[in-house]
């Protein structure tokens, strides 16, 4: 099946909104501090250690005869370039299908033979971040909005757009009140329900009272949206959730929510009374913090930074609420991505490798492989569990507008021990 087009295709990108941040530097840089390129700011930033913290995993790459760890294999299945090498800003796996945003457009495949289909749509900004709750999918864009949209079946697998957020109807509802608006500017203000800058994160939060998604912005805001049906509106803001821009946001099966931000700092946030308020802030990273990934249960935290290193996050009984027991170390440049599937951690770097990371039963952390093969850094990843057996399909994303797929065989911890 040839290619398709979800959303229209731009000669460049947009600019970014404010002018603060470039498109190719914000997602992993303070906006008061930017080199002229992402390649710069890579390596400027990665000079940056922990000392202080310390290492978690064993010798890296593991052995495959570790006494820890199972083997691991990881095989090079395919590349796929989903637009004219425009950089690849998101990739996400829902229901069988891979999404890929570059640029303003974003591609669907199907994952079981990379087939390609997508619906054309009407204009809009780069697309930073994708999420999926209660049937709809939910995009973030370079232009500070958030697009929903639904996949019609009956109509070759188009994406519909239904809504851009937030709507016209919660708008005229609140534009009328003076409280209702916040001063993002000297001269300017905004109604609390929009972001002012880029949407660099969305997450969906589901149970049986609520169909919420949770969006993050280089504003420094977070908002927090009803998504239970057709009525999508903005039911909470925090406008001053950090001290620089947000760069990348995830939650919790119990609904906690984590931020972490280019002020090196991650925030946990939980609600109360069905408002969400400042749980704790997570401080050790020298550096903008690009990456968040939660262990399956919630009990682990992994964050990822400009200084090379991934912080290992656990549970405590304090006011804390977490504490560093250490870092993995193996990436020769920034983090600019995690992802956690079932026990594998993989994260994704500056140094255009893929590194994935297991914990043994000694509790340290093993390096199981590097795939390498990019051109450019790794930006975004995202895997598909095989339906039978132990495998994992992996994509990772690239500046260079591809993206690898990858084989991942890890043998059980309990068959091998």
């Amino acid at each position: 099946m040839g290619l398709q087009s979800w959303l229209p295709t731009r000669s460049s990108a947009a600019p970014s909104p404010t002018g603060a941040h470039s498109d190719s530097t914000s997602s992993f840089s303070s906006e008061h501090s930017h080199p002229n390129s992402s390649t710069s700011i890579l390596t400027n930033f990665s000079l940056l250690t922990l000392p202080s913290v310390p290492s978690l995993q064993t010798h890296t790459p593991c052995s495959q005869n570790d006494a820890v760890q199972p083997p691991a294999t990881a095989v090079f299945l395919n590349c796929l370039n989903p637009h004219n090498s425009a950089n690849i800003n998101f990739i996400a796996v829902h229901n069988n299908l891979l999404y890929a945003a570059s640029d303003n457009i974003v591609n669907v495949y199907l994952i079981k033979n990379n087939s390609k289909f997508a619906v054309d749509n009407t204009t809009s900004g780069a697309v930073k971040s994708i999420s999926f709750c209660n049937g709809k999918i939910f995009t973030g864009h370079q232009d500070c909005k958030i697009r929903v949209w639904e996949l019609n079946n009956k109509n070759n697998n188009n994406h519909k757009l239904i809504s851009v957020l937030p709507t016209l109807k919660d708008r005229a509802r609140r534009f009328i009140l003076p409280q209702n608006y916040v001063k993002i500017r000297r001269h300017e203000k905004k109604l609390w329900i929009q972001h002012y800058d880029v949407v660099s994160g969305l997450v969906p939060f589901q149970n049986d009272e609520n169909n919420l998604v949770i969006s993050t912005s280089w504003d420094k805001s977070i908002k927090i949206w009803r998504a239970r049906d057709n009525n999508l509106r903005c039911l909470e803001s925090i406008n001053k959730a950090h001290d620089d821009a947000i760069n990348c946001v995830v939650i919790s099966n119990d609904g906690l929510v984590y931020t972490g931000s280019a002020d090196n700092r991650i925030k946990a946030w939980k609600s109360e009374g069905g408002k969400y308020g400042l749980l704790a802030t997570l401080e050790k990273h020298k550096s903008a913090v690009n990456a968040l990934a939660l262990s399956v249960d919630g009990s682990v935290l992994f964050s990822g930074s400009c200084d090379r290193s991934i912080l290992v996050w656990e549970k405590e009984d304090s006011a804390n609420h977490m504490a560093v027991t250490g870092a993995l170390r193996g990436h020769a440049k920034a983090i600019l991505c995690l992802i956690n599937v079932r026990d594998l951690l993989m994260s994704g770097s500056g140094d255009r490798t893929v590194r994935i990371w297991r914990r043994g039963f000694d509790g340290k952390y093993c390096c199981l492989a590097v795939l390498d093969g990019h051109l450019t850094p790794v930006r975004s990843l995202a895997a598909a569990e095989d339906d039978c057996g132990g495998g994992v399909k992996v994509f990772s994303g690239s500046f260079d507008g591809e993206i690898r797929v990858w084989q991942v065989e890890v043998g059980s911890v309990k068959d091998y021990d």
